[in-house]
């Protein structure tokens, strides 16, 4: 039985979910709580890293509990605290580098793919789907695993959290009724409550949970 609670600290070890086709690591890096996710295909070994956020040597190490290897390195979105290990990481890999189209010029380092909604992304034979969360900047994006044995897996950036959506009122592009829209009628709407989401910051949550609570998060603007 997977003892696997989604509960990373910075400094401290991975958070290993196994899955029939996958395996999702998850670690913590830098004073912000940043999460950093690598999912490995079971059968080829290669290997997706969502948000190159802090410290790559942290993410080297996640790497190699893997199969060592990085193909695929996805950015959530541009914000500079979950990229500020993206150009080191690219360059000592090799991997490809995919962020959503809107945020693709505020990164570091430009990406090779630029993502819409509905756009998939593929690393070995694991295939995720891209849904496009406008609000808490121009491009976010999140992925979508569905896991044929079990439920699907939904990696948020900073567009969901247990509790609520991500901040609205720092930068100007930002949108609270955009961002909340999204989420709901992109996320809510598709995906059922056992859906197990991966924010980019802190403990993990389910759509389950959370979803009761959308009517009071329009209610209170954040």
């Amino acid at each position: 039985m997977s003892t696997y609670d989604g509960h990373v600290e910075p400094g401290g070890a991975t958070a290993v979910r196994e899955l029939e086709r996958a395996v999702i690591r998850k670690a913590a890096v830098s004073e912000m709580n940043n999460n950093v996710y690598l999912i490995t295909c079971r059968s080829t070994g290669e290997q997706l890293l969502v948000d190159a956020a802090d410290d790559p040597a942290r993410i080297s190490r996640l790497v190699d509990e893997g199969s060592g290897r990085l193909d695929a390195l996805v950015t959530t979105h541009q914000h500079w605290d979950h990229v500020r290990a993206l150009e080191e990481v690219l360059r000592s890999t090799g991997a490809t580098s995919y962020a959503g189209a809107d945020d693709a010029g505020a990164l570091p380092v430009a990406p090779d793919v630029r993502l819409d909604d509905g756009d998939v992304v593929r690393v070995g034979e694991l295939t995720l789907s891209v849904i496009h969360l406008r609000g808490h900047t121009p491009g976010g994006v999140a992925l979508a695993y569905d896991d044929r044995a079990g439920h699907t897996h939904l990696f948020t950036g900073d567009s969901l959290f247990p509790g609520g959506v991500g901040a609205t009122s720092r930068y100007p592009y930002q949108s609270f009724p955009q961002l909340i829209d999204d989420v709901e009628h992109k996320v809510f709407d598709r995906f059922d409550d056992r859906t197990w989401f991966y924010p980019g910051h802190g403990d993990d949550g389910t759509l389950g949970t959370e979803r009761s609570s959308l009517g009071a998060w329009r209610s209170r603007g954040w």
